[in-house]
């Protein structure tokens, strides 16, 4: 290439405030961003610059970032705050006397186990169709596929009343009263636990799903490559890795039949030393104006719902909770 090849600096092309000045007008500084020039053999070239070109900036003051964080720490300490002080509430409204008065009550006796036993009973059904439901709606596609997720998703977001109204309706059909002959269901133990599985099962199923999304099906299709059926790499290969969000599946399920009030007041009703469990146990105890034996059996509730997220947590549980809920 003939002729020389000279840069002209950028502070000639920037219109600075004094012949003298070092410093930069705005005007200049923008204009030396985005253009160069080089002479060539008498010629002037104008190239588009680069981000390059823009002088280093100075890294933002964070002390401007006070407020926000503030703002952050107030919005979320007032809903803690509430949580604590209706917890410190009930402790200061009743004693040890009061607690220890109820645990000796036969009706309250009752309602703990019966409340174990059918959160227990209904946590291994959800688990016995949250599981495979969860594969299906993880692994395949099928027509209705998003029908069906939306059904799924009606207990969580139906009011429980309406849930155990239906429930009251469908053992009222001719499909229900046959099975009523059978199997006794209305105002009897198997209805608490069907009222309890009816929404603790919405919650494990979307659990497992949100499992099986977060696992990689390739090792699954290489158990299959390698000879295995489906239902063999179902069982040796993505249920295995799929073991935390069962325990999680498991301890949403339980958690949430412990706590189930609507649909078993509607669907089971509040028979002492029949029906009966903890959440119908307090609405009992109030109805009679018993409100120390009502906070008593709260405190049980609250303690029994405390040891079930600690048990989570403890199993390391808490990324796949925080997917759920």
């Amino acid at each position: 290439m003939a002729g020389t090849l000279n840069r002209i600096p950028i502070h000639e092309l920037c219109n600075t405030s004094s012949p003298g000045s070092a410093g930069v007008s705005l005007a200049g500084r923008r204009q030396a961003e985005r253009w160069t020039a080089l002479r060539v053999g008498g010629r002037e070239w104008n190239f588009h610059m680069t981000r390059d070109a823009s002088p280093p900036t100075a890294p933002p003051d964070r002390r401007h970032d006070w407020p926000f964080f503030a703002a952050l720490a107030i919005l979320s300490s007032v809903y803690i705050a509430l949580i604590g002080a209706m917890l410190v509430a009930d402790l200061s409204f009743t004693t040890p006397h009061h607690l220890f008065r109820a645990l000796a009550s036969p009706e309250i006796q009752y309602s703990i186990k019966l409340s174990l036993v059918s959160c227990t009973l209904t946590t291994l059904l959800s688990l016995w169709v949250a599981v495979p439901t969860g594969y299906l709606m993880s692994r395949f596609r099928f027509p209705g596929k998003r029908l069906m997720d939306a059904i799924l998703d009606i207990p969580i977001v139906l009011p429980p009343l309406v849930i155990g109204l239906s429930l009251l309706i469908l053992f009222q059909t001719p499909i229900g009263r046959v099975i009523q002959k059978v199997v006794p269901v209305t105002y009897a133990i198997p209805s608490v636990i069907l009222a309890q599985f009816a929404v603790a099962c919405a919650f494990a199923v979307r659990t497992m799903l949100v499992t099986f999304d977060q696992i990689s099906p390739r090792c699954e299709q290489v158990a299959l490559t390698l000879g295995c059926y489906r239902s063999q790499a179902f069982w040796r290969v993505a249920l295995p890795e799929a073991r935390r969000g069962v325990l999680t599946a498991a301890t949403l399920a339980w958690a949430r039949s412990l706590g189930e009030f609507g649909p078993i007041l509607i669907f089971s009703g509040a028979t002492r030393m029949r029906t009966e469990v903890l959440p119908t146990t307090v609405f009992l105890e109030l109805s009679i104006g018993n409100i120390e034996a009502a906070v008593a059996v709260s405190l049980i509730m609250i303690v029994a719902a405390l040891a079930v997220l600690t048990i989570a947590r403890l199993f390391g549980l808490r990324p796949q909770l925080e997917r759920v809920l």
